[in-house]
Parts: C-alpha cells; sequence; structure tokens
C-alpha cells in the first residue's frame, strides 16, 4: 500500500543501516550549514530558499499552494502557513489563483526574487565546498544515478502525488 511503512518488514541489512546513517549524517548537518548560510546572505531560512526556488522557477513565477506543497515535498497545510509569513515578510503574494477560485496562488514578489539573488552566490559557494569538493569526481554520476533512483521511489510508493510535468528538475538553479 503506497504511503505506508509495512509492519512487521524485513530490519535493514548492515550495510542498509550503515547507508542510511551516513545519508542521514550529511542531511541533517547539510541542513544546519545551508540555512546558516542563507540567514546570514540574505536573511532567509532554507525552507523560504525551497519556496523562492519553486517559484522562481514557475510559470509567472506562482504556483497553487496546493501545486507547491507537491513540489518541495510538503503538507499543505505547512506550505500555508509558511507562506503566511513569507507575505508578512514581504517575500511573497498570495493571490487568488487564475485558474481555480477557490484555490490561493503563492505568487514570487520584487523583494522575494531580490533575497534569493542575494542567497544563490552564497549557496551555490557553500554547496560547492561542502558537497562536491571533497567527493571523488568519478562518483558523481553514480550518486545522482542514486539518488534519482531513490527519488523515483518515494515518488511511486509515497503519499504525495508526483510533482507536475517540469517541476522535478531543478537544475536551473
Amino acid at each position: 500500500m503506497p504511503g505506508k511503512a509495512k509492519r512487521g518488514a524485513a530490519a535493514l541489512s548492515p550495510e542498509q543501516a550503515a547507508t542510511w546513517f551516513a545519508y542521514m549524517r550529511v542531511v541533517l548537518r547539510m541542513d544546519y550549514e545551508v540555512n546558516r548560510e542563507l540567514q546570514i546572505d540574505a536573511g532567509i531560512s532554507h525552507q523560504d530558499f525551497h519556496i523562492l526556488n519553486a517559484l522562481s522557477d514557475s510559470p509567472g513565477q506562482r504556483l497553487r499552494l496546493s501545486d507547491l506543497a507537491v513540489r518541495i515535498g510538503w503538507e499543505r497545510s505547512r506550505v500555508s502557513h509558511h507562506v503566511l509569513r513569507m507575505a508578512s515578510r514581504g517575500l511573497v503574494d498570495r493571490r487568488p489563483s487564475a485558474t481555480d477560485a477557490r484555490a490561493t496562488d503563492a505568487a514570487l514578489t520584487v523583494d522575494g526574487r531580490a533575497a534569493l539573488r542575494r542567497a544563490l552566490p552564497g549557496h551555490l559557494a557553500l554547496v560547492k565546498t561542502m558537497f562536491f569538493d571533497g567527493l571523488d569526481p568519478e562518483l558523481l554520476g553514480p550518486l545522482r544515478r542514486a539518488l534519482d533512483q531513490i527519488h523515483d521511489q518515494v515518488i511511486a510508493h509515497g503519499s504525495l502525488p508526483a510533482p507536475p510535468s517540469g517541476q522535478n528538475d531543478w537544475t536551473d538553479t
């Protein structure tokens, strides 16, 4: 059953457990470092960055809140609350959806675009230094293929719908 862990499922092998914990160490530490850098450079959080980044490469730089939630992998209520906080800081606007009168869109503002522009140089430098510079270049292709396979599995068996076509590859940043 998609989105549900099976009770009584087999335990992880020692290699799987070691790999999972290695992944978690990287994710947790990188999240801290990225959040810190974004706060210093642009006064935004890592969560703000996810939303600004998703809006920046969406048609008209706006998305329905439910589509934004799917895009960044959050619950819709979390997106709604976070967008409200960002709107109060002028980073995004909340607007009636252009396609569905019952829905709300988040739209990137001039201040949001400026914050994203301020954030990008330091963000990219940090990612290059902390994530890529210590990685053997021969492992880059296999790592990407592994992450793509994991992402496909998460989409296939997770509880969120798949992101809209063209909203899955964030290479434009």
